[in-house]
């Protein structure tokens, strides 16, 4: 896990740019403080920052010069299958001067070209120059789990794994960008390909480019669609339930182990859920030894249902697991939150727990850590997997009695005045769709609220393009399209890369063998079966020794932190109000830029 930058020039290399890539780097020290490596020729520069976890000699630092010369890697990430590829590549003839993952990346390029990114499985942002054709590639992985961010300028193109160190360089202009704004007023996350910057933009998620002389030759094109894999129709002949649930413990099991590869310990984020309940026992399942269990617990929460560290502590007996529990305080959560709000590389309205989170794993000198993240929009796991299907119905329903549209309206309007929350309003509308109707249920503030929040945005502005693509064509399956949804927008442009930012402030590695896209191809098949097992079912059963009974019936509290009591003496119970505060202070930060780059 590292940070990268990269710059292709225009014309000529501008003498100012080897300076200007520094202080990128500079901004991404806790993302690599295992080392620093910067490569340049007359029109590609490369720079990285290293957090060593695969072969931790000096030798396989970056940028890294493929063994026949041609080619010079920038990578992020880590890619789990990196020795059985090996393994084919030295039957082939190849030979390797490390023990590195990335140094398999490069012979891969140099046989197969972007051909060898379906090969990868892991999690990866990279880029590639080609010093004989004076060309570059880049690429990001299917879900998006490491970002990438690029920003085409009047000398050339940036590359950068974090908004901030492309601003850090001086290079790029700090305007705006109202899509990425909109987006995160409506949804509490900036949507992808937009940035907070309209001059930034993220490589979408399981899509690579090639480039020279300072230009893309094209947009972006698509590799890896993790949508698209949730656009199955039922099969025609289900499973046994014994053979449903054997088929999904052989996949999960694969996954968590090929998430153990390492050369340093690899612990757990333990919670007293069944997501993280069930990752603990597969890592024991798969080898993982001395495993430690890192819980964050709130004295706010403390005697209450989501109090996490009894259950936790239950689960961690249970398994053999090392135990650690954390515990953080308003406080510390003042004291921290100028670096909360400086290491947040784009506004979000989550992420403050895995901050505390991977605070703990660094405290206990590990560098990476095991999350459940992904558990719920594979498995189905939210309220919003029959909630939204039901208020799409009914509003399609309703929709088709004359008379009745005008009705919904002004009902839908009387009760959202009634409750404070516009977006009532809007149902009547945007339930229509399934889309629609995720939005509204996920949604912060609503569509009517953006001109007081934005007012410099022109009344023509369509704070919705960002909707257009990321999931569509929606699946049949009203299901599985909220898994779409789920997983194309919530848990890609909000946990996904709050978990990047928030552990990699740390310098803490942080893996998702939940989120990983071959254990999705492999499940494709069974997924309309899923929603016959209510309470993620078949992923608790995934694990032997089972799961203790009490965490399977326990109700789902999520990892939640107490920001009500932390950002106001006031009373916000009202978990979407606190959300609604946080979001403004939040906003109020980058703008006065305690976001920005220091």
């Amino acid at each position: 896990m590292c940070g990268l930058i990269a710059f292709n020039a225009r014309n000529t290399m501008p003498s100012e740019t080897p300076a200007a890539l520094r202080l990128g780097l500079l901004q991404m020290k806790a993302r690599g403080p295992d080392g620093e490596g910067v490569w340049q020729d007359e029109a590609m520069l490369l720079g990285h920052r290293r957090l060593a976890i695969i072969d931790l000699d000096p030798r396989a630092a970056q940028p890294m010069r493929s063994p026949c010369g041609r080619y010079q890697l920038v990578f992020n990430g880590e890619i789990y299958n990196f020795r059985e590829l090996k393994q084919a590549l030295l039957a082939d003839g190849v030979h390797f001067a490390t023990e590195s993952d990335s140094e398999v990346i490069l012979a891969l390029y140099a046989r197969h070209g972007e051909a060898m990114l379906p090969m990868l499985r892991g999690m990866f942002a990279l880029v590639i120059w080609d010093t004989e054709q004076n060309s570059g590639f880049a690429a990001r992985d299917p879900y998006g789990i490491k970002p990438l961010y690029y920003s085409a300028t009047e000398n050339g193109l940036w590359f950068a794994s974090q908004v901030k160190a492309l601003l850090a360089t001086g290079q790029i202009a700090e305007q705006p960008c109202p899509q990425g704004q909109s987006g995160f007023w409506l949804l509490g996350s900036v949507p992808e390909p937009y940035t907070w910057i309209e001059d930034i933009k993220a490589l979408p998620a399981g899509h690579c480019m090639h480039f020279s002389r300072g230009a893309l030759h094209a947009e972006p094109a698509c590799w890896w669609n993790v949508s698209a894999d949730f656009l199955v129709p039922e099969l025609t002949e289900k499973l046994a339930p014994s053979a449903l649930q054997a088929a999904v413990r052989e996949a999960v099991l694969a996954s968590v182990r090929a998430h153990l590869v390492a050369d340093v310990p690899v612990a757990v984020f333990l919670s007293g859920g069944i997501d993280s309940g069930t990752l603990a026992g597969l890592m024991g399942e798969a080898g993982a030894r001395n495993l430690h269990g890192i819980t964050v617990a709130f004295r706010e929460f403390e005697g209450r249902a989501d109090d996490e560290a009894p259950v936790a502590a239950q689960l961690a007996k249970h398994y053999g697991i090392t135990h650690h529990v954390r515990w953080v305080d308003r406080a510390e959560f003042e004291q921290d939150l100028p670096r909360i709000l400086a290491a947040m590389d784009q506004p979000s309205i989550d992420g403050i727990n895995t901050w505390f989170a991977s605070k703990a794993v660094a405290e206990l000198g590990l560098k990476v850590v095991v999350s459940g993240v992904g558990g719920d929009e594979l498995f189905q796991g939210y309220g919003s997997f029959s909630r939204i299907p039901k208020l799409h119905r009914a509003v399609a329903a309703f929709s088709r009695i004359p008379g009745m549209p005008l009705a919904m309206r002004v009902l839908c309007g009387l009760v959202g005045q009634f409750r404070g929350n516009a977006r009532y309003a809007h149902i009547p509308n945007y339930a229509r769709s399934l889309p629609g109707a995720w939005m509204l249920s996920r949604g912060l503030f609503a569509e009517s609220e953006l001109p007081g929040l934005m007012p410099e945005v022109q009344p023509s502005f369509k704070p919705l393009a960002w909707m257009d693509s990321a999931a569509a064509p929606v699946s049949s399956n009203s299901r599985l399209a909220v898994s779409q949804l789920e997983s194309a927008f919530y848990m890609r442009n909000q946990l996904l890369r709050d978990s990047d930012w928030a552990s990699m402030a740390h310098s803490i590695e942080l893996r998702t063998p939940l989120v990983d896209a071959h254990l999705l191809r492999r499940l494709r098949p069974l997924l309309a079966q899923f929603e016959h097992y209510p309470g993620k079912a078949l992923l608790a059963g995934s694990v032997q020794p089972p799961l203790p009974e009490a965490i399977n019936q326990r109700a789902k509290t999520g990892f939640g932190v107490p920001m009500s009591a932390w950002l106001s003496s006031g009373n916000l119970d009202e978990r979407g109000q606190q959300s609604r505060s946080w979001a403004k202070r939040v906003a109020a930060a980058q703008r006065s830029g305690a976001i920005a780059c220091d």
